[in-house]
């Protein structure tokens, strides 16, 4: 999360739109498994996870007979459906208002029946996609500031070097209204132009940060901190401690 610091304000403004465009994402928004290669995806805090599909998109194309599928979370139990968790029957997992301890290992084993021609014979085939999901967090009110023709970064930057002239222009006009304007019984104010500066800095909110490593593809991304990592402030590393065992974790116990 990029961040300018104005005066004593910290004001956010968090890169990315959550699920990350792959080659193995529809017109539709399906995300696809991906046979020995874990999906890792990226979903806004508070919102819906994409629809995620027991099934790679090759096999997709195929005639799978008498398929069946079998959802494990990320605490290693059998998922099934319910007002947060929503599981077609057709193998499609949607995760509905996304928190950070929804955060990890969703895995699907897809069994499906194939049929030997010549002796008709039939054998049980299973295929195991992993997906690895993570809730990025957006700051109160970013939509406002956004829209999908334009750049959330350029509008974001841009909005807060005009507040910096405008309390520059703030500070000039109220040293010349209390230069000739009023009488010499109040403390004279003085500004040096262009002394105001504002200050890039980087940063997280509590229970998230950055992973260059484990998060290759989202390098930009604040992510909750994982299993055994916590981050009590705004910083962008989250702290080891062996006792924690949920994600987002915002304090060590």
């Amino acid at each position: 999360m990029r961040a300018w610091v104005l005066l004593s304000a910290v004001l956010w403004y968090l890169t990315g739109a959550g699920g990350r465009r792959s080659s193995e994402r529809t017109s539709k928004g399906f995300i696809y498994g991906k046979p020995g290669h874990p999906v890792k995806l990226y979903v806004k805090l508070h919102h819906h996870s994409p629809v995620l599909v027991c099934m790679d998109f090759r096999r997709a194309k195929k005639e799978t007979v008498d398929p069946t599928y079998i959802w494990i979370g990320p605490n290693e139990k059998p998922l099934t459906g319910n007002n947060q968790i929503n599981i077609t029957k057709t193998g499609k997992l949607m995760v509905k208002d996304f928190l950070e301890a929804l955060s990890g290992l969703y895995t699907c084993t897809l069994s499906y029946k194939t049929v030997r021609a010549e002796t008709q014979e039939e054998t049980i085939v299973k295929q195991r996609y992993d997906f690895m999901i993570f809730v990025n967090p957006f700051a109160p009110g970013w939509k406002g500031a956004c829209n999908d023709s334009a750049d959330c970064e350029d509008i974001t930057n841009h909005n807060i070097l005009q507040a910096r002239d405008r309390i520059e222009e703030f500070f000039r006009s109220q040293a010349y209204i209390y230069y000739h304007d009023f009488n010499k019984t109040i403390p004279a104010m003085h500004f040096v132009d262009h002394s105001f500066q504002v200050v890039r800095m980087d940063s997280c909110r509590p229970g998230f940060g950055k992973n260059e490593g484990l998060h290759s593809n989202c390098a930009s991304c604040c992510v909750a901190c994982s299993p055994g990592t916590f981050s009590p402030d705004v910083d962008v590393t989250c702290q080891n401690c062996v006792s924690v065992r949920i994600y987002g974790a915002k304090s060590c116990t």
